[in-house]
């Protein structure tokens, strides 16, 4: 495992290539969110996304959530993509944050990432690391919490490299996230808003948003 130790908030550019470099050979790194440490694959890279499946041994009916760097990303990755007026809502109140919207996903996503549902998690994080990692990769990448399933989600690097420092390639060590609570997780995909899994925003503020 390598390690590479980079400020979230300006993080140095030789060392974002370098990991973007890794995750472009199919690396599975650790890193923080502004949540918690996730792990993040090029979501185009099956074999990387396997391997994700394995090291957490997550069950392959379980979908796995992405990060984007910016909106423009978001059309190509939905059904048609068409943003709905509530998803607009919630993009424009909530983005970039700690609210991960579900979507019909387009065909460009993989079957593999959305456990054949037809449906995607993504969130525009509030965290300069990660959207400079995407920006410079070009794709999005997974954002699967950095634990084994049913393991609690975890805030430190020391923490990450104890649960799986002998199965991934990279921890990017920025030190500790915000941790306290995961992101919070809403469908938008019908006519009304559906939480998911209450997080960082609670239920009553994002119904309250309309």
């Amino acid at each position: 495992m390598k390690i590479f130790r980079i400020s979230q908030s300006s993080p140095d550019p030789l060392v974002v290539s370098e990991v973007v470099r890794l995750l472009k050979t199919g690396s599975v790194i650790a890193y923080p969110t502004d949540t918690f440490y996730g792990l993040g694959a090029d979501i185009y890279n099956k074999d990387a996304i396997d391997r994700i499946y394995s090291i957490k041994n997550r069950r392959s009916d379980k979908p796995i959530i992405i990060l984007i760097s910016d909106k423009k990303m978001l059309r190509p990755l939905i059904a048609n993509g068409h943003v709905s007026p509530i998803a607009e809502r919630l993009t424009d109140t909530f983005w970039p944050g700690p609210v991960t919207l579900v979507f019909n996903a387009s065909d460009a996503v993989p079957a593999l990432l959305t456990a054949n549902t037809g449906k995607i998690g993504i969130r525009l994080p509030d965290n300069e690391l990660c959207r400079l990692l995407i920006e410079e990769l070009k794709h999005p990448i997974t954002a699967t919490s950095a634990n084994i399933s049913g393991e609690g989600s975890i805030d430190n690097p020391a923490d990450v490299a104890k649960s799986l420092g002998d199965m991934i390639d990279v921890l990017v060590d920025g030190g500790k996230t915000k941790g306290g609570c995961t992101s919070t997780v809403v469908d938008v995909t019908n006519d009304e808003p559906v939480v998911l899994r209450e997080g960082v925003i609670p239920n009553s503020v994002i119904l309250g948003s309309f």
